[in-house]
C-alpha cells in the first residue's frame, strides 16, 4: 500500500458502553468501504476486529483492533475498542492516538456508565467527540429521549445531525438536517443510499432541527455568527467548515444515526468522517516533551520533519513475537529505519512496517506523519515509548492508564512455577499496563491489581494459555499490627547449666508507648556495668526480633520504645546469645503488662456514583464498619468520601458493582492505623492458634 499524506488521513476511535454496537459498526463501515464482502457476526465469531480466541469465546471486545480503508480519496484508520470498563486501558491508549472519538450509544438504553467514563477521557485528552446512535431498527428505541439524555449529561452543545423517519422495526430512512435531505437505505445492501427531498411529513421538524444546528455552529465562530445575524442562515459549506472547527475546539458535539447491523447510516457516516472529521493537520500539532531543556515542543505532522513515532499498544503473537502498534507524529517510518527509543536511548530498527485490518497485515513502504500502523521486531521498546530520529530528544506524553483497584493474591498450582509466573506476568504487563504486579515481602504474596473481576480472569487465562502456568487466587493478607497502651517493665532471665560452660543473661526492659507511625526505638540506660556494653547490641537484636511477632495475634508490634535499664551478668557463662534470648523473654513479659492492642489499617475511600445509588453505597460502607466523611457533587455524579478498614476492601468491589449495576467507580489509598474491635481481635487470635 502506498503512503498517504496527512491531509488525506482520518484517525477515528470507536468507543462506547459494552453492547452499544461498536464492533458491528466497525464491521458495517468495513463492508461499506469494500474491505469485506459480507457482514461478520459476534455470535459466529467472524468479525474483523474481534478475532482473538478470548474475544470469540466471550463474545466481547477485549483488545484494541485496527481497521483501515479508503473512502472518497481519504484513508480512514478506524480503531475498535472494548466496551467493558475492565478493559478501558485499551480505550485510553487508542484514544491517545486518535484525532476524533466516536461514541456509540444504544438508542434503546441511552447513556450508560461506559458513556460517562468515555466522556471523561475525551475531556482529559481534549479530543473532538461525535456521538452515534445505534440499533435504531430495534424494538423499543428512544431517539428523542436519548438525545435529551445526552444533552443532560454532556451539555446543550450536543446537537443532532439526523433523526429517524420511523424508528424501530423496519427503520431504513434518515432525515439529515445538515444536508436537508431524506436519506433512504436498502437494508443489507452496501452503496444503496439515495438522497431525495424531505417529505412534508418531516419538513417542519427538519427545519427546526436545522435551525438549531445552524445556531449551534454559528455560536462557535464569531465570523459565522456575524454572517448568521446578517443573513439568517449559513451555507452547507460554511456549516461543514464551522462543524470541523468546532469539533477541534470541543464546542460542538454532533449526533449521527445508524443501524449498523443492516448498513443503515453507515455510508453517510463515512462521508461525515471525510468531510467533517479533522485530519491530523486540521487537528493541529502534537505537544511533546523534550529532554533538551526546552520543555514542551509542538510537533507538526510534517512528513519531511524529524521522525517521531509513539507506541500505543504492544501485543505478542505465536510465531511472530512482539508486535507494536504506533502512530507517526512527525516525519516518516520505513522498514529498517534506525531510530532511538527516547526513554531508554536504545537504538531500534523496526522490521517490516504494516497497515492493519483486524488480524490481517499488509506490508507498506512507509508510514507518513499522522498515519497509524504496526511494526515487528523491536528489541526493547514497549507501550508508551517514543521512537525518534537520533538527536531529536522529543517524546510523546505517556498514556495515563486507569488505576487498578481490585487486589488479588495468586498462588502457583505447581511448586517451582514462581519464576515462570513472574516472567509471564511481566510479559503480559508489557502488553497491558493497566494492571500491576506487587510482591508483599511481609506475607510473601504475589498480588495482582486489576480493573475488575473480568480483567483478572483474562489475565490469568492468558497466563495459562501463553505460558502454560496455572495459578489459584487467594485473599490478600491484611497487615495488622500490635502496640501497647501503657508503660510497663519486666525482667528477662535466661539461665541454663548442662555441664561445661553454661548460658546466662539477665536484663530489665521498660516499654513506653509512642505516637502512631513512630515505629520502634531502642535505648540503653544501663549504668555501672551491670550489663557489659559489649552485650547491649545483642539485647537490641533480641528486641528487634521479638517485635516481629506480637503476643495477641502474632503480627508485628509497633509504636513503642524499649529501654534496657538494669540486669546482671556472669563472668564466664554470659554471652551475646544468652542476652539476645533474655531480651525476647523480657519483651514478651513486658508486653503482657502494657495492655496490648491490635491495630488495623484503614484506607481513605473515594466513590464516584450516580446520585440514585448514594443511599445503597452509604449503607454498604457503614455495614463494613466504614465511616462516611462527606459527600459532594461532581458534575452529574456524587462523590462519597469515607474511611474503610482495609480488610473490608476484599468484597467491596463486587458489592459496589452489584449495587450500582457497574455505574460506580472508586479509588483508595492507605490512611492510618486504628484500634481493631474486639471481634476482629478474637478472630485473629483464633487464626494464630489454629
Amino acid at each position: 500500500m502506498q503512503a498517504v499524506q496527512p491531509d488525506k488521513l482520518r484517525n477515528i476511535v470507536i468507543t462506547g458502553h459494552a453492547g452499544s454496537g461498536k464492533t458491528i459498526l466497525a464491521e458495517s463501515l468495513a463492508l461499506s468501504m469494500g474491505i469485506i464482502n459480507r457482514l461478520g457476526s459476534i455470535e459466529e465469531g467472524n468479525t474483523l476486529s474481534d478475532y482473538s480466541p478470548d474475544e470469540i469465546s466471550r463474545k466481547h471486545s477485549l483488545n484494541t483492533s485496527l481497521i483501515n480503508g479508503m473512502w472518497n480519496g481519504c484513508k480512514l484508520n478506524i480503531i475498535d475498542t472494548p466496551g467493558l470498563l475492565d478493559f478501558h486501558g485499551d480505550v485510553k491508549s487508542a484514544m491517545r492516538v486518535a484525532d476524533t472519538v466516536l461514541v456509540t450509544v444504544n438508542a434503546s438504553t441511552g447513556v450508560e456508565v461506559g458513556t460517562d467514563a468515555i466522556w471523561e477521557y475525551t475531556r482529559e485528552y481534549y479530543k473532538p467527540t461525535v456521538f452515534v446512535l445505534t440499533k435504531l431498527d430495534a424494538d423499543r428505541t428512544r431517539f428523542s429521549e436519548t438525545i435529551q439524555e445526552l444533552q443532560e449529561h454532556f451539555g446543550h452543545l450536543v446537537t443532532p445531525i439526523q433523526f429517524p423517519a420511523e424508528e424501530g422495526l423496519g427503520h431504513h430512512i434518515l432525515i439529515d438536517v445538515l444536508l436537508m435531505k431524506q436519506l433512504e437505505f436498502d437494508p443489507d445492501k452496501p452503496g444503496s443510499m439515495t438522497a431525495s427531498e424531505i417529505p412534508d411529513l418531516y419538513r417542519k421538524r427538519a427545519e427546526e432541527l436545522h435551525q438549531q444546528l445552524v445556531e449551534a455552529v454559528a455560536e462557535t465562530d464569531e465570523e459565522l455568527m456575524e454572517k448568521f445575524f446578517a443573513e439568517g442562515s449559513l451555507s452547507e459549506d460554511e456549516l461543514r467548515h464551522g462543524i470541523k472547527s468546532a469539533l477541534v475546539s470541543r464546542t460542538f458535539f454532533p449526533v449521527f444515526c445508524t443501524s449498523p447491523l443492516h448498513l443503515i447510516g453507515s455510508e453517510r457516516l463515512l462521508g461525515a468522517m471525510v468531510n467533517l472529521f479533522p485530519s491530523p493537520i486540521e487537528r493541529g500539532p502534537e505537544h511533546s516533551l523534550c529532554s533538551s531543556g526546552e520543555g514542551e515542543q509542538l510537533l507538526q505532522p510534517d512528513p519531511n520533519g524529524d521522525t517521531v513515532a509513539f507506541i500505543f499498544k504492544t501485543m505478542s503473537e505465536p510465531r511472530i513475537g512482539e508486535i507494536s502498534y504506533l502512530r507517526v507524529y512527525s516525519g516518516h517510518l520505513e522498514s529498517g529505519h534506525e531510530l532511538q527509543d527516547v526513554q531508554t536511548e536504545q537504538i531500534e530498527k523496526p522490521g517490516q512496517v504494516y497497515t492493519v485490518v483486524g488480524e490481517k497485515r499488509t506490508a507498506t513502504d512507509s508510514l507518513l506523519a499522522g498515519d497509524i500502523g504496526m511494526v515487528v521486531k523491536l528489541k526493547d521498546a514497549h507501550t508508551n515509548d517514543t521512537l525518534a530520529d537520533k538527536g531529536t530528544g522529543c517524546r510523546i506524553s505517556p498514556i495515563i492508564f486507569p488505576v487498578p483497584v481490585l487486589a488479588t493474591a495468586i498462588v502457583p498450582v505447581a511448586q517451582g512455577d514462581e519464576e515462570k509466573i513472574s516472567a509471564g506476568l511481566h510479559h503480559l504487563h508489557e502488553e497491558d499496563p493497566s494492571f500491576s504486579i506487587e510482591h508483599d515481602i511481609e506475607f510473601n504474596q504475589t498480588i495482582l491489581k486489576t480493573q475488575g473481576e473480568s480483567h483478572l480472569d483474562i489475565i490469568l487465562s492468558r497466563l495459562e494459555k501463553k505460558f502454560n502456568v496455572k495459578v489459584e487466587t487467594a485473599p490478600v493478607k491484611v497487615p495488622y499490627r500490635e502496640t501497647i497502651r501503657t508503660q510497663a517493665s519486666a525482667q528477662g532471665r535466661h539461665k541454663k547449666q548442662s555441664g561445661g560452660r553454661g548460658q546466662y543473661g539477665d536484663i530489665w526492659v521498660r516499654l513506653d508507648p509512642l505516637p502512631r507511625d513512630s515505629g520502634f526505638e531502642f535505648a540503653s540506660e544501663v549504668v555501672g556495668g551491670v550489663v557489659p556494653t559489649r552485650y547491649i547490641p545483642a539485647v537490641e537484636k533480641g528486641l528487634r526480633e521479638a517485635i516481629t511477632t506480637g503476643t495477641l495475634t502474632g503480627y508485628p508490634v509497633v509504636d513503642l520504645k524499649a529501654v534496657v535499664y538494669d540486669g546482671s551478668h556472669h563472668p564466664v557463662d554470659s554471652s551475646e546469645f544468652a542476652f539476645k534470648i533474655a531480651a525476647g523473654m523480657a519483651f514478651r513479659a513486658a508486653v503482657e503488662k502494657a495492655k496490648p492492642l491490635v491495630l488495623e489499617p484503614v484506607v481513605e475511600l473515594r466513590v464516584l456514583a450516580p446520585d440514585q445509588y448514594t443511599g445503597e453505597i452509604v449503607g454498604e460502607i457503614s455495614s463494613k464498619r466504614g465511616k462516611i466523611l462527606g459527600m459532594e457533587a461532581d458534575v452529574r455524579m456524587q462523590v462519597i468520601k469515607a474511611e474503610l478498614p482495609q480488610a473490608a476492601l476484599q468484597g467491596f468491589h463486587h458489592a459496589l458493582s452489584r449495587l450500582t449495576q457497574g455505574r460506580a467507580r472508586y479509588s483508595y489509598s492507605f490512611s492510618h492505623y486504628e484500634e481493631a474491635p474486639a471481634d476482629v481481635v478474637q478472630q485473629l487470635a483464633a487464626e494464630k492458634d489454629a
